[in-house]
């Protein structure tokens, strides 16, 4: 049976950098191993009173579930206020709740971080991984991946310069043998 990893993109711009390296990572996955995008797009601001009030709306619902399903996620982040984007802060949130009945629990995770900035977006990757540690996401450690000057990485059409798909398929073959170590 394939274990499914989900890819969460801190952005939600069409054009995003964060989506296109996403949408590179889904190919690089090996033999016995599924990547599967994970929409954060409408996903509502988290409200406590929906669930203490049994007003839970339906796309919370399918959230949860397709997280729940996943044998472990990859975050593919840009950097907003030196920090993590407000859509991916949500949505840890959202499956997070209600407490006891987080759908993070223990399920392997990796932060891959770009910005076209020199700092690439490390404030959010380890804002990221402080809130990773408490969901009690055991989060991989090495290879770091913090992309710079991301805008740069793209050739003419759009695709990811070679050496920046060696670097990430790199971080890939790491992570599932992190994985397969830390996988409950």
């Amino acid at each position: 049976m394939k274990k499914v990893i989900g890819i969460l993109v801190g952005s939600l711009r069409k054009e995003s950098f964060s989506k296109k390296i996403a949408n590179t990572l889904v190919p690089m996955a090996p033999e016995g191993f599924e990547f599967k995008l994970v929409s954060l797009d409408g996903l509502p601001v988290y409200n406590q009173d929906f669930d203490d009030h049994n007003e839970v709306p339906e796309i919370y619902t399918t959230f949860r579930n397709e997280v729940k399903a996943l044998d472990g996620v990859l975050f593919v982040t840009p950097e907003y206020n030196r920090s993590v984007p407000g859509v991916l802060k949500n949505a840890l949130d959202v499956g997070s709740r209600p407490y006891g009945q987080s759908v993070w629990d223990g399920k392997p995770g990796a932060v891959f971080s770009n910005s076209p900035g020199n700092v690439s977006a490390f404030g959010a990757n380890h804002h990221l991984r402080q809130s990773l540690v408490f969901l009690n996401v055991p989060t991989m450690q090495q290879p770091e991946v913090y992309l710079a000057k991301v805008n740069e990485l793209f050739d003419e059409n759009g695709e990811l310069k070679a050496g920046t798909k060696q670097f990430l398929q790199g971080a890939i073959d790491a992570y599932i043998v992190w994985f397969k170590k830390n996988a409950a």
